[in-house]
């Protein structure tokens, strides 16, 4: 998509320098045409494309971790430690792996990637504009439907013992996952930690 996007983008610039320099060529029909796709169908179509190819970039594992304070939470997917909650669904493809962050922390719902996006926006706010808070917090409680999307009606999560007992409560929330699952990422303790492999996969 990039050659595209660079082809219309230069089709756009050099109809409008030939406008710039030629004005006459818009008295006329076909003139208005090229005015018409110069100044609005091109540009339009190039920022379309544009932000659909970085929507689907930002959705990627390294795009998250490309921030230097979202590395400890890099590191944490990577920590050679079969009790972390993170490790244990990276390392183990429980979740696809280019697309870690995005996976367990996108509402899914009708217009979940819009409000991932949009939360997206504010964490490069807070991080180049505003004051990065010393501790990294969700901005909302965690949601059991972001774990059951993909655990719940699974064997392995139904006959846990733990979760058989009140798969009624998790389903409704009631019961936080997060209320046996308490260490994530456990950022605090990271560095120290022996790693899987060096790099993400």
């Amino acid at each position: 998509m990039a050659p595209l996007l660079t082809v219309l983008a230069i089709v756009a610039i050099l109809l409008v320098l030939l406008i710039v320099r030629k004005p006459e060529i818009t008295t006329g029909p076909g003139g208005k045409a090229i005015a018409f796709v110069a100044f609005f169908l091109l540009p339009g179509l190039v920022t379309g494309l544009g932000l659909t190819r970085h929507i689907e970039h930002s959705k990627r594992t390294e795009f998250c971790l490309s921030c230097h304070i979202m590395e400890p939470y890099g590191r944490s997917l990577l920590a050679d430690d079969p009790e972390s909650l993170v490790a244990a669904h990276f390392q183990n493809g429980r979740i696809p792996r280019d697309k870690a962050c995005f996976t367990c922390h996108t509402s899914y719902t009708m217009f979940g990637d819009t409000k991932a996006k949009l939360k997206g926006l504010k964490h490069v706010y807070i991080n180049y504009i505003g004051t990065v808070p010393a501790k990294i917090e969700l901005y909302e409680k965690y949601n059991n439907r972001e774990c059951l999307h993909c655990h719940a009606a699974t064997r392995s999560y139904e006959e846990n013992e733990m979760h058989a007992d009140d798969l009624e409560g998790l389903a409704s929330g009631e019961t936080s996952c997060l209320e046996c699952h308490s260490t994530v990422h456990d950022v605090e303790n990271v560095a120290g930690k022996k790693l899987w492999r060096e790099t993400l996969p």
